[in-house]
């Protein structure tokens, strides 16, 4: 080891061994950091947490530099998202091996034990208990043993709000969590908790918060946003209504609808969308599957048909509007006939894009000990099909506005030169970094889609 090398050690032992004698020292010392798998839903609580340490005289510091404590929210859809969080702790501890790690999320409360027994972790979240960190954990010191607070998810029935900000150009509000779906690949009812939404009232707040901010767009988020009014008066069109007309939220330009269920997306809502003068043409539906049977094996509340009416619904009133979908391939019981119906119908509908998601077992869900299991490289194969799809789908959509002029706004610089933005509808587009262009919407000519998938431009006209 270098000079240098033994003299960091040495400070970091010094660092400790002050912060344990010193609670005036611990307190100029408490830098947090954050680490997000996962969701836009996690990210807006993140960002929540975030602002109770920073109350608190914490400095947050991003997660790639030493911090006293890492927080980690998790995300378990995936069982590659339980592997990435193992990851993580361990790259928290490369940094600071005396760092205090905390884990939170829906892994957290899936999987605790599992989640403890993870070297250096000292302190595990489930969903009722993640926004109580600062009250759990006190005065952040590490232990012999992890703490585990995880409330019986039935118990979970309180909404906490949330949003993002800072961290982005967009803005993710949350507006609704859990969910009363059963579907049978799903974790996220025990992850979450049944569904509950926020105030009106709490929500316009929020969104009067983010314009003064100066927050230019905003992703309405949740677990199943299209059921917002369980517990609360109004319904889902009511709030984006709304939004769409409050006062004191003039700042932000664009509201986009993150993720919304098919039987919940209906005309109404579509039809708003189309008359908005902020609500943007962008639709993001989960699909699942393009074969009935095996959307009923999943117990999905639609079938294909309903889903063909919703796509064709928003192409008639928006024939600009970007389409996203979830689809899931390797399914119990898929056969390759059912796949070939999945990918034979995705082809011929007029979607944007795909999010495709290899079938993972997960425990406690109907899915689990389901008979006629796809190998799991059949799977994979499966998946790649998909995602070649997606491509094809994604450029020819962008391709369909070459030589147009649309609206886009545009985020921060990158290291690259290159500066990135999207239009209303969701075509991503790059520049050159030109000063002061950062969070601000301007009327550009679309040119053509490069090599990387990504619309260029011409130069940025002028503020839309």
């Amino acid at each position: 080891m270098d000079f240098r090398g033994r003299l960091l050690g040495i400070w970091k032992i010094r660092h400790v061994e002050l912060k344990a004698k010193s609670p005036i020292f611990a307190l100029l010392m408490n830098r947090v950091a954050f680490y997000t798998l996962g969701c836009k839903l996690n990210f807006s609580e993140t960002s929540a947490i975030g602002r109770q340490f920073m109350a608190a005289g914490f400095d947050k510091v991003p997660f790639e530099e030493e911090a006293d404590v890492y927080v980690i929210n998790t995300c378990s859809v995936t069982e590659n998202a339980n592997r990435k969080c193992r990851k993580i702790v361990k790259q928290a501890l490369k940094q600071n091996p005396s760092a205090y790690i905390t884990v939170v999320g829906c892994y957290a409360q899936l999987k605790p034990k599992e989640i403890s027994e993870i070297p250096g972790v000292d302190m595990v979240l489930g969903a009722g208990d993640k926004f109580r960190i600062l009250e759990l954990a006190k005065d952040f010191q590490k232990g012999d043993n992890s703490c585990i607070y995880n409330s019986n998810i039935n118990e979970v029935n309180s909404f906490v709000d949330a949003y993002s900000v800072g961290d982005r150009t967009r803005s993710f509000l949350k507006i609704q969590d859990g969910c009363d779906y059963k579907c049978a690949f799903c974790t996220i009812p025990l992850a979450r908790g049944k569904s509950r939404s926020d105030s009106l009232e709490n929500i316009l707040s929020n969104a009067r918060n983010l314009s003064a901010d100066g927050v230019k767009e905003v992703v309405l988020t949740g677990v199943n946003i299209g059921d917002y009014g369980k517990d609360q008066p109004g319904n889902f069109l009511e709030v984006i209504r709304a939004l769409d007309s409050a006062k004191g939220t003039e700042n932000i330009r664009r509201f986009r609808i993150s993720s919304i269920e098919p039987n919940l997306c209906n005309d109404d809502v579509i039809a708003f969308v189309a008359s908005s003068r902020r609500f943007m043409p962008h639709f993001h539906m989960p699909l699942q599957s393009g074969n009935n049977e095996l959307l009923a094996k999943m117990r999905r509340r639609y079938k294909r048909e309903l889903y063909t009416e919703r796509v064709n619904k928003i192409k008639e009133l928006m024939p600009h509007a970007c389409i996203g979908v979830d689809v899931i391939v390797g399914f119990p019981g898929e056969t390759e006939a059912h796949f070939l119906d999945t990918y034979q119908y995705l082809q011929e509908l007029p979607i944007s894009y795909l999010h495709v998601f290899t079938y993972s077992e997960r425990e406690n869900t109907a899915a689990w000990d389901m008979p006629e299991v796809v190998p799991v490289k059949v799977r994979h194969q499966r998946s790649k099909m998909l995602r070649i799809l997606s491509e094809k789908k994604r450029r020819f959509f962008y391709e369909q506005f070459a030589g147009q002029e649309r609206p886009v706004l545009f985020e921060g610089d990158e290291p690259s030169g290159e500066m990135f933005g999207f239009t209303d509808n969701y075509v991503k587009v790059v520049t050159a970094a030109q000063a002061g262009l950062g969070n601000e919407v301007l009327s550009v000519e679309l040119k053509a889609v490069n090599p990387d998938g990504l619309m260029e431009v011409e130069k940025p006209g002028l503020l839309v």
